[in-house]
């Protein structure tokens, strides 16, 4: 059996293969599938090519594309071409036997729907009318354990809902950290003055604390309980210093977001330089440092919608179009090299011999592929920071092929930025839903693909669009398949209770034809840990429906 090496979005040539690069303390989950044998991998999907040492492999040709700008170097990795491919395929086909190994409907839904979560927002909450009539997330891992995280909590002493996805790499520490800690320090940016100094007045008379945040989680999204009073010494020294820098003006939004990251970001890389007297405290800030983290939060108060973006997870607003069509409207930029603007920023911010060193590869420094992010001490610390943490920190770290590994053409630190690029949007009745989601999905689907299947999934309405082939030989017959599966399907389209896993559904099952195919479905949510993750990422989706008509009723007081 072929084995890929290393991480998605960190390449590093090291000389050990073991995986994953950090012992994440979550466990992994329960297999719900069987372990499949070697030679039943043909039978399981039917695309596989041939692995030699650490090739790329393993790919379905629609994915072909992003894996590639994922291989951990040019040398290490090279993709069988088209006509190879295809001839393999052929000249293989008489090893299988047509057996077959397909989980069945209820089995693909109980993995499907295993950490999906909706919540249903009160049109009136006592202080405020809600322009948010609920949201559905979902997950589905790839990684053992997922990378991926999310969060949703509204704010109690301000206005206003906070939701995000968060994309692990290099181990899920840095992603878990930020998912519990950057809502609170977002709304703490958010508060007046009055109230920090009645926060800070109860912490110093050992008095109960005003709630800031009400959360809204599935059970499997946990807190870690060990280094909650870590964390808080931290939020607190920062509202701390919020109390001293009272200017007297109202926070703007935008400004709290980008100071809220920022200081998160720093606080994580405080945490790993000072260490802790705990060695399970010292381990942790140290691993939460070392791996990274992007992060796309949207704060939604009224009809004001701010999306916070460092990374490559999107934001993407499905607007309803006066025909009943719908159009998506990006309200976040990816940040990696297929952004021009970011390759321009990083390479200004650095000495013009690094022009050429800086970004390689369409990576940062050759390396990772999010020109921003939390974490990543790697790219960030000088390389006698880096020395003297890792040689006084525990053995596992020191121990570590990763860890102690620097960066090529490593020069001018920090190259990494967790510093988020805002968008602000005005709602209107026609934004009808958002969608945020890790890049998982993105590198799946196109955008207008997911804001048609959430908008009719919402709005009951199905678009027939005619069936197309793309360039396919398609006998009367398969046509007539074709036309039979998608009247089937429209018929049960609805059974998912969830937009997100309705979406998910179509991320992984959608055939060359732009349909969920069951066999296909079946195929990819059988494939054993280590193969899965050579098909596709983790993919984490929140899907937040608007109040059209508390919208419109905003819209009109305004004007």
């Amino acid at each position: 059996m072929c084995v890929c090496p290393g991480p998605r979005r960190i390449a590093i040539p090291v000389r050990s293969s073991r995986l994953p690069l950090f012992s994440d303390a979550m466990p992994a989950p329960t297999q719900l599938f069987p372990l499949i044998r070697n030679c039943e991998i043909g039978r399981i999907y039917n695309t596989v090519c041939y692995c030699h040492h650490k090739h790329l492999c393993c790919l379905s040709p629609h994915l072909a594309h992003n894996h590639l700008r994922c291989a951990p170097q040019k040398k290490l990795a090279t993709l069988c071409p088209k006509e190879n491919f295809n001839q393999f395929i052929h000249a293989r086909s008489y090893v299988s036997t047509p057996q077959r190994f397909y989980l069945t409907p209820p089995q693909v839904n109980s993995i499907l729907k295993a950490n999906e979560y909706s919540f249903k927002v009160p049109e009136f909450d006592g202080k405020n009318v809600s322009s948010i009539l609920g949201f559905d997330s979902n997950q589905l891992p790839a990684n053992a354990p997922i990378e991926d995280r999310r969060s949703a909590a509204t704010c109690l002493q301000t206005r206003g809902m906070l939701l995000g996805v968060f994309d692990g790499h290099a181990g899920c520490a840095c992603a878990q950290a930020v998912s519990e800690r950057l809502f609170y320090y977002i709304a703490v940016s958010l508060l007046p003055h009055e109230t920090l100094l009645e926060i800070e007045n109860a912490v110093e008379s050992g008095r109960a604390l005003l709630p800031i945040l009400q959360w809204h989680k599935h059970p499997n999204d946990y807190f870690s309980k060990e280094a909650s009073k870590l964390y808080f010494n931290s939020l607190r020294t920062y509202w701390q210093e919020l109390i001293d820098l009272n200017t007297g003006e109202t926070t703007d939004v935008k400004e709290a977001l980008i100071n809220a990251f920022k200081r998160l970001d720093n606080d994580i890389s405080l945490e790993a330089q000072v260490g802790d007297p705990n060695s399970f405290l010292n381990y942790l800030v140290l691993r939460v440092a070392f791996s990274g983290a992007t992060a796309c939060v949207a704060h939604v108060d009224g009809v004001d919608l701010h999306v916070a973006n460092t990374g490559d997870s999107r934001a993407m607003l499905g607007v309803q179009e006066e025909d009943g069509s719908w159009s998506a409207l990006a309200l976040s930029y990816d940040h990696n090299a297929q952004n021009e603007s970011e390759i321009e920023r990083v390479k200004v911010e650095h000495p013009k011999s690094e022009e050429k060193s800086v970004v390689k590869q369409d990576r940062l420094l050759g390396l990772l592929m999010p020109f921003r992010a939390f974490g990543d001490v790697k790219f960030k610390w000088s390389i006698e920071l880096q020395k003297r943490v890792i040689e006084s920190g525990p053995d596992q770290l020191n121990d570590n092929e990763y860890t102690k590994f620097i960066p090529p053409n490593y020069h001018t630190p920090p190259y990494l930025t967790a510093e988020p690029e805002v968008i602000h949007h005005k709602l209107r009745p026609q934004d009808k839903f958002l969608v945020l989601a890790t890049d998982g999905l993105w590198e799946t689907m196109h955008r207008q693909d997911v804001v048609r299947i959430v908008g009719e999934y919402l709005t009951g309405v199905h678009h027939q669009q005619p069936i197309a082939v793309g360039g396919y030989k398609v006998t009367l017959g398969q046509m007539h398949g074709l036309l039979t599966e998608r009247r089937a399907r429209i018929s049960s389209v609805f059974e998912d209770q969830n937009a997100a896993t309705h979406l998910i559904r179509h991320a992984v099952g959608n055939n060359e034809f732009g349909t969920v195919d069951h066999e296909r479905l079946s195929k990819m949510l059988s494939l054993p840990e280590e193969l899965a993750r050579m098909y596709r990422d983790d993919i984490t989706i929140i899907v937040v429906q608007f109040n059209s008509h508390v919208v419109g009723a905003c819209q009109n007081e305004e004007f």
